[in-house]
């Protein structure tokens, strides 16, 4: 029997923006995983992130300060095998980037492997951190895994190009099955798509992109971003 899984990829710009909107947003989306980038980190963030994770019938299951700002949540009828907060590498004058990541397990009995990341801003360093993260998405040992996130370049770019090469190479999501828009920054006028859902060969991948609604206001109000849903199957 497969199992479908609803994976959203989000950058929420520290909740900074109308938390309603965000709130409205994912769960419009219904996921049963949720990716984010620029989560809570700072004092007090793990009451943030529970109030956001209470509005949208989510739980925290790791990330926050503890991985620099990437974070995953789950529906309830998902279940935790294992999490982990790393560090990646750090490069001095610029922010220290982590990796949430977590071995899930479905009703049906399907493992997934997770891992959100948020690549920096510097061309030498997202390489870098691209390659980590694809060596740690292996080393969670499942043969169905996702690597979701803000890549911080255009999948021309040469870290996220660097993902899909090789003889573990990912998959882009919408590239296998778009669903929806591609482009995912900035909200209010998107022209450019930074933020993906990868996947790796195991996984199929029946839809991916930038879901509508629910309300034509809410995804520019909500954050800096506009979130990326991918509809998986584990057969």
């Amino acid at each position: 029997m497969a199992a479908d899984v609803t994976l959203l990829s989000y950058n929420v710009r520290s909740l900074r923006d109308d938390r309603g909107a965000l709130a409205r947003v994912i769960l419009a989306c219904a996921p049963d995983v949720v990716c984010l980038q620029e989560a809570p980190r700072f004092p007090g963030w793990r009451r943030h992130a529970s109030r956001l994770a209470r509005a949208t019938g989510l739980f925290l299951v790791t990330g926050g300060a503890p991985s620099c700002g990437t974070m995953i949540l789950c529906a309830p009828r998902i279940a935790v095998e294992s999490a982990a907060d790393l560090l990646l590498p750090h490069t001095p004058g610029l922010h220290r980037r982590g990796l949430a990541t977590a071995v899930l397990r479905t009703a049906d009995g399907a493992r997934l492997g997770v891992i959100s990341c948020h690549l920096g801003l510097r061309a030498a360093e997202r390489r870098v951190h691209a390659r980590l993260a694809r060596d740690h998405l292996a080393a969670l040992g499942t043969p169905y895994a996702v690597l979701a996130g803000d890549f911080n370049e255009r999948p021309e770019g040469p870290a996220f190009r660097g993902l899909l090469t090789g003889d573990d190479r990912l998959y882009d999501a919408w590239r296998v099955a778009p669903e929806g828009g591609a482009a995912t920054f900035p909200a209010r006028a998107p022209d450019r798509r930074i933020d993906a859902v990868l996947t790796t060969a195991a996984v199929r991948v029946t839809g991916c992109g930038v879901p509508d609604g629910p309300g034509p206001d809410d995804p520019r109000r909500a954050s800096d971003h506009l979130p990326v849903r991918a509809r998986l199957r584990l057969p």
